[in-house]
């Protein structure tokens, strides 16, 4: 904690510093959570929860160059309770009104648009990012470019292991195309991420996801979904892992929106077995969402997982949890 307190303080005295020539940007997520699915006579558990904040900066030094920067603090395996990461060192070249390079460490490809297309971070991540199908920072290189104004694609090339993680001897170069057409209200994408593998044994393989995303904006209904394969998960031969993740939002008013959401996950290998049984199953979002003031939405929800089972099998209980979560951001 005291180590969080220092980076704190440091960057607010950068930030302050330099107010007038750059841009400090701060997120906070946090929650109270409820659990539904307590037995009669057992104690609900339940808390409030610190789950993440970013704090960073952004610079321009003129109209071709910007930099940015930014630390991921919240509760990381990787460390103690709360600890710190940089998540986001990056430079941007915009070359032109076409293409734009950044290097560094930078935001990956993988879910971003996904994201996006979601729009609720602060109450549950993408499916790939939430099941850790790919990192959302990495250090490397990425390349935007805009064929039309329907039209762009993106290229990636990542050392292949994360922000959280030490680098190892040799970068993997993960390595990422994708292609976005948007037309009116309509956005697409697809897009294909390969992790190479690090060993060449019979059972190893690169690793391949491919995805299919859209997102469509119908006055106040917004809906989106996304389709992901990935091939030889972990590098392991055959192994294959399918997600898919389906949302829906409709705006009431000006502050507030309903919405709900559907992801469900399985696995198979070359005999057709369900060989990541444990963390396939399926989940559901439904929820209410206002925002307060600007820079301020607060959302009432209930998240509901149920595990797979084998065909034959008695279905699993579902386990539900109430959920009030907060996001404040400037």
């Amino acid at each position: 904690m005291k180590k969080i307190i220092i980076i704190t303080i440091a960057c607010a005295a950068f930030i302050y510093s330099n107010a007038q020539t750059g841009k400090p940007h701060v997120k906070v997520f946090s929650n109270f959570n409820y659990d539904m699915s307590a037995d009669e006579g057992e104690n609900a558990f339940k808390e409030f929860e610190f789950k993440r904040s970013y704090l960073g900066y952004s610079y321009k030094f003129d109209e071709k160059f910007s930099a940015k920067v930014t630390f991921d603090v919240g509760s990381n395996s990787a460390g103690s309770a709360y600890t710190a990461f940089l998540k986001i060192a990056s430079l941007t070249w915009n070359y032109n009104e076409k293409m734009a390079v950044n290097f560094g460490q930078i935001g990956t490809k993988n879910f971003k648009f996904m994201e996006k297309a979601w729009g609720k971070r602060y109450i549950y991540k993408s499916l790939q990012d939430q099941n850790k199908w790919a990192n959302s920072a990495d250090l490397g290189m990425t390349i935007d470019y805009s064929i039309n104004n329907n039209i762009s694609i993106d290229i990636q090339v990542l050392n292949g292991e994360g922000y959280k993680k030490t680098q190892s001897d040799d970068g993997l170069m993960r390595g990422g195309l994708g292609l976005t057409y948007k037309m009116g209200s309509l956005s697409v994408r697809a897009s294909r991420d390969i992790m190479p593998r690090s060993s060449y044994s019979e059972t190893n393989a690169n690793q391949i996801i491919n995805t299919i995303a859209g997102v469509y904006q119908m006055g106040d209904v917004k809906v989106g979904g996304e389709y992901n394969i990935q091939e030889n998960a972990g590098n392991i031969l055959d192994k294959q892992k399918d997600g898919v993740s389906v949302y829906a939002d409709y705006k009431l008013n000006s502050n507030y929106s309903v919405f709900g959401r559907y992801d469900k996950l399985s696995s198979e290998d070359e005999n057709g077995n369900q060989w990541n049984l444990e963390k396939d199953g399926d989940f559901t979002i439904f929820g209410i969402q206002r925002k307060m003031t600007k820079g301020v939405t607060v959302s009432l929800n209930m998240q509901t997982w149920k595990d797979a089972t084998l065909e034959g099998e008695d279905d699993a209980e579902q386990e539900s949890t109430l959920f009030l979560n907060l996001e404040y951001k400037f």
